[in-house]
């Protein structure tokens, strides 16, 4: 029973990584190929493009844990594969952050002058933001390798005579707990005031229209579900991160394979949802489909 649960979690996993590499590939070549034809890319579709670029690590990254947790290859304890997971994952979520400020600057109505100011200058504001996000997860990812490789040997190799952690590594894991509950308290806010501006235009659209159906009304109702799941979606990676590296070193724990697998599901669902609900990236997708079909 345990060898077939491990067959099919090896066939998920395969799955999210085709699913997320292709739809993650599929907006950086759309983004890139308008990149080359227009000799320019606006602020927006360079924060896709990045942050589509970003979860194809992520999904590289999940996929050798996958592996390794299911004992189909040797993990590898060096400083290096720890810098590259933390560079990929933080840069992943500082970007996922910032596509949430931007969505909210941009189509949120809050009658306040900072929003107002931010709402006038979030596209110049945005490749800055995103450079200096890609700087700062680097330096700190390097900045910290020394400590969490010496705190994931221990978990690894589990040993009674370096359970004990210094007063140094406390404070590490700590600055490193700060720098990852940053980001997420700045989704949330520009999430939740989204979600609520949404919501009131939304029932303030309702209540002027007496009872019927508004034209518009679809347009709001997609705009916020289309939100509250990329909510959703980030805080179930923070609360799986979370789960696995409690349960991480009990190699084949069911928790453990279930929670890498709802982990993986984040870049590859999200990045089809941003493919669904941007005009540009679906209408590239029927061409796609389309010229596929001709070509049969």
């Amino acid at each position: 029973m345990l060898q077939l649960y491990i067959i099919a979690h090896l066939i998920f996993s395969v799955i999210q990584f085709l699913v997320g590499v292709l739809a993650n590939g599929f907006i950086v070549v759309v983004n890139g190929t308008d990149l080359i034809r227009q000799r320019k890319m606006v602020p927006f579709d360079f924060l896709l493009c990045c942050l589509a670029t970003s979860r194809i690590g992520l999904q590289m990254v999940t996929i050798y844990i996958n592996l390794v947790v299911l004992s189909l290859i040797k993990f590898s304890l060096v400083p290096g594969n720890l810098i590259i997971f933390m560079y990929v994952h933080a840069s992943e979520l500082w970007l996922a952050t910032w596509l949430s400020v931007f969505y909210c600057a941009k189509i949120a109505t809050i009658a306040h002058p900072l929003f107002f100011w931010l709402k006038l200058r979030i596209s110049k504001l945005m490749p800055w933001l995103i450079c200096g996000t890609l700087i700062y997860t680097f330096l700190t990812s390097v900045f910290h390798r020394k400590h969490a490789w010496i705190i994931s040997q221990k978990s690894w190799l589990a040993s009674s005579s370096q359970n004990a952690t210094t007063q140094g590594e406390d404070i590490q894991v700590a600055l490193l707990l700060i720098e990852f509950v940053l980001p997420l308290l700045i989704f949330l806010t520009s999430a939740l005031l989204l979600i609520f501006s949404l919501g009131r235009h939304a029932q303030q659209m309702r209540s002027t229209a007496m009872g019927t159906t508004h034209p518009g009304m679809s347009v709001y109702i997609s705009a916020l579900l289309s939100i509250l799941s990329f909510l959703v979606l980030y805080l179930s990676q923070y609360m799986m991160a979370a789960l696995v590296l409690s349960q991480f070193f009990k190699i084949r724990n069911f928790i453990t394979l279930f929670c890498i697998l709802l982990f993986g599901s984040y870049p590859s669902v999200h990045s089809v949802i941003l493919i669904l609900g941007n005009p540009k990236l679906k209408q590239s997708v029927k061409k796609f489909l389309l010229h596929s079909k001709c070509c049969q």
